[in-house]
């Protein structure tokens, strides 16, 4: 496992040393991270179709980030992604996702986050990476709660016509080797396991189909993030390392009332500050040779921003395990072969 890394998105701002690609990444550098993952959609540090149309664009913003002291991790097209997929009812709420030139017409702002998708598949060749972050977007989320109950046939119309806008997308990706990295996530078509797998199926289980792993999602859900290691570690590529906490009363449980995150039972937290059961995590991840970073994705509404990311770098560091070359037991071997395997199980 690499890291730890930090994902920029929430750090970003308009004073030093957050408003340049070279100061945030010597910022993140000397909190002792060892990467940083890149928000395409933010303008004032990259530009996506540059980095996918100019190969020497590419090596200058890699050569920044490595005279700085850190490594390009991974790209996350997290709201470009949510746009390829919006159900009628959220689009005037995700219409900022999209440039002004692009709101008031979903066609063209879906086009355009088609677009995007593949400029990130030639980016990241580019770059020399192998895994990207993205959401799925969402045509079922408004009936996710079974109620008014759903027309036979709902939901697999749904999931093909999602599989259908990602195919070129997935295909774009396996041209250059990268595979696509969905963050499930309320609020997505994938959002836990089970819906991983009816879009990988509508797939016809394509190879670029894969997982960004983040535990504080599944706190919220009440899943259980452990054994969901345990059945899909094949597909986890990426991994954000977010603390959250679930604490239910009578008056709030898991839909949250409508409440601000701060009031909610469910929220995110700095690393360490929640529930999350990380020395799990990464034993789990250790366990199946998870080789991709760790990332820290920071979100809390308590602790200020600039604590959680210095207290973050420290803690993924300590909880990565460096896995052990020989069984723990070899002092105590004594060697065999055939004869000897037949002769201790009384066969000769």
């Amino acid at each position: 496992m690499k890291g730890p890394g930090i994902f920029l998105a929430q750090f970003l701002g308009d004073e030093a040393p957050f408003n340049s690609f070279e100061s945030i990444c010597k910022w993140a550098a000397g909190l002792g991270y060892k990467g940083v993952q890149i928000p395409t959609w933010a303008g004032s540090i990259v530009d996506l179709k540059q980095l996918a149309e100019s190969k020497t664009y590419a090596d200058d913003f890699k050569g920044v980030a490595q005279a700085a002291g850190v490594e390009i991790t991974e790209l996350s097209t997290h709201l470009q992604g949510q746009l390829v997929a919006v159900h009628p009812a959220y689009n005037a709420m995700f219409d900022g996702f999209a440039p002004a030139e692009y709101r008031n017409n979903p066609k063209t702002r879906t086009e355009w986050a088609v677009q995007q998708l593949k400029y990130a598949a030639k980016a990241s060749q580019n770059l020399g990476l192998n895994a990207h972050a993205t959401f799925s977007g969402a045509l079922l989320w408004h009936t996710v709660y079974p109620w008014p109950q759903r027309p036979a046939g709902l939901v697999e119309t749904g999931f093909k016509e999602l599989a259908d806008r990602w195919m070129p997308i997935l295909n774009a990706f396996d041209e250059v080797g990268v595979d696509v990295c969905y963050e499930i996530h309320p609020g997505e078509d994938l959002h836990d396991g089970v819906t991983f797998e009816r879009f990988l199926a509508a797939t016809g289980n394509h190879k670029r189909v894969n997982l960004l792993y983040d535990p504080s999602h599944f706190v919220l859900q009440q899943l259980d993030y452990l054994q969901y290691i345990d059945i899909y570690h094949e597909h986890i590529k990426m991994f954000h390392v977010k603390d959250a906490e679930f604490n239910p009363t009578g008056r709030s449980g898991v839909y949250g009332g409508y409440q601000d995150w701060i009031d909610r039972p469910g929220r995110f937290r700095s690393l360490g500050d929640g529930q999350v059961d990380f020395m799990g995590i990464f034993s789990k991840l250790a366990q199946y040779n998870y080789e991709g970073w760790a990332v820290l994705e920071w979100e809390c509404a308590i602790k200020h921003p600039e604590d959680g990311a210095a207290e973050g770098a420290p803690f993924i560091q300590q909880h990565i395990i460096r896995r052990t070359e020989r069984a723990f037991d070899d002092f105590a071997g004594t060697g065999s072969d055939e004869a000897y395997n037949r002769k201790v199980l009384g066969l000769d």
